[in-house]
């Protein structure tokens, strides 16, 4: 009878702790308010193919980070950025993630950079229900899934490939007075071929014509085939979405081709590293769509870049903003949500309107993407120049 009840015992002990354990780590309250900070995941491309767009990105959370600390921080808190290098790897965004959320207990993950390493990270961060916000996933489902549903703890605040390719199109056929376009297209990522699938429709909807569609990978160096078969087709323009690695010399090999006709992409193009690659004398008559310009006068921007530049020595570009922007909304909303809890931060993320950054003016929508303004951005001797900016 003794060493019944002592079993007995013994396994209510066992289940309690179990149950302790479970509640403790799934539980969304003051996850990470320990010690004074209130710390926040950088889940973010730091080597790798893509490393420009998650250093930049970082570099412009740590310049909001460091002013909201200055400012008294949250709550009474210093943020704490707990940056980690998913080396532009989808699994390694993953493993990232999971740390971040499980062992690191941070009460949000911002990033990665890339469209398709969020969707790396997303599940973990559905299943921890923590909530994960990109600044540059451009891709239209990462937020909302193939049934339409949206992913609770997911949010965006960057544009949409739709938006981006829709307005691209409308700039090619409107503008620039192109009837026949290619199209050239990474068939190894979501970015780009989500940009090719808009800007196609849209352009064809105009009544423009698609006169050749040729594809590459990510990492390949010779397309002098792919250029040599659009340039017999003979059109007007070349859409080319993709990221500036393969960007920069694609472009150089079309210029040494012949190739002289506009060529228009996405927001993938702006890295201090896509003149490196091309030369600047080549990237003339190329225009891409981005979220911002430091050409923009309004006073947020010029605040923006005075302190930014104090900080890194350089001008802004179109990463650093965004990363800044986010990090000064994911402030706004932890503030609204009136604890450090990863809930109600979601509930208050889900209710931003009218938030003014540098990028623009933003809402959230209810399918967890904002709404805001576009800018078109024209390269001369690989210089930006400003187009028009184009309003949802």
């Amino acid at each position: 009878m003794h060493k019944k009840l002592s079993l007995v015992l013994v396994f209510a002990m066992v289940f309690s702790l179990i149950a302790g354990c479970s509640a403790k780590g799934s539980s969304n309250k003051a996850v990470n308010d320990e010690g004074g900070t209130i710390k926040v995941g950088l889940d973010y491309e730091l080597t790798g193919n893509v490393a420009t767009y998650g250093q930049g990105l970082t570099e412009g959370i740590e310049l909001a980070v460091e002013e909201i600390n200055n400012d008294g921080g949250i709550f009474g808190k210093k943020i704490e950025l707990v940056k980690t290098d998913n080396k532009s790897d989808s699994a390694e965004a993953a493993n990232v993630a999971t740390k971040l959320a499980t062992r690191d207990k941070v009460v949000a993950i911002l990033g990665p950079a890339t469209s398709g390493n969020t969707k790396g990270a997303s599940p973990v961060a559905m299943q921890n229900k923590v909530p994960l916000i990109s600044a540059s996933a451009t891709a239209d489902d990462i937020t909302v899934d193939s049934n339409g549903k949206v992913r609770d703890y997911i949010f965006k605040t960057c544009f949409s490939d739709s938006f981006q390719g829709v307005i691209m199109a409308n700039f090619a056929f409107d503008d620039l007075k192109a009837k026949n376009a290619a199209v050239l297209v990474d068939s190894t990522s979501d970015y780009s071929k989500g940009l090719d699938k808009n800007f196609k429709e849209k352009f064809k909807d105009l009544g423009g014509a698609v006169v050749t569609e040729q594809a590459y990978q990510a990492k390949d160096k010779d397309f002098r085939a792919v250029l040599t078969n659009i340039k017999g087709a003979n059109p007007d323009v070349i859409y080319l979405p993709g990221y500036y690695e393969e960007v920069g010399l694609i472009v150089k090999q079309a210029r040494e081709l012949g190739l002289d006709v506009p060529i228009l992409g996405g927001d993938g193009y702006d890295s201090p590293k896509l003149a490196e690659i091309a030369g600047k004398s080549v990237l003339n008559n190329v225009y891409f769509t981005n979220h911002y310009t430091s050409k923009d006068t309004s006073p947020e921007v010029v605040k923006f870049k005075e302190a930014f530049n104090k900080k890194y020595n350089k001008e802004p570009d179109a990463f650093n903003a965004l990363g800044y922007d986010m990090a000064k909304l994911f402030a706004d909303a932890l503030k609204r949500a009136g604890e450090p809890d990863r809930e109600k931060l979601k509930e208050a993320l889900e209710s931003t309107k009218d938030f003014k950054g540098v990028t623009g003016t933003l809402s959230i929508d209810k399918n967890h993407n904002p709404v805001k303004s576009i800018t078109i951005l024209e390269l001369k001797d690989g210089e930006q120049t400003f187009v028009k900016k184009q309003e949802p």
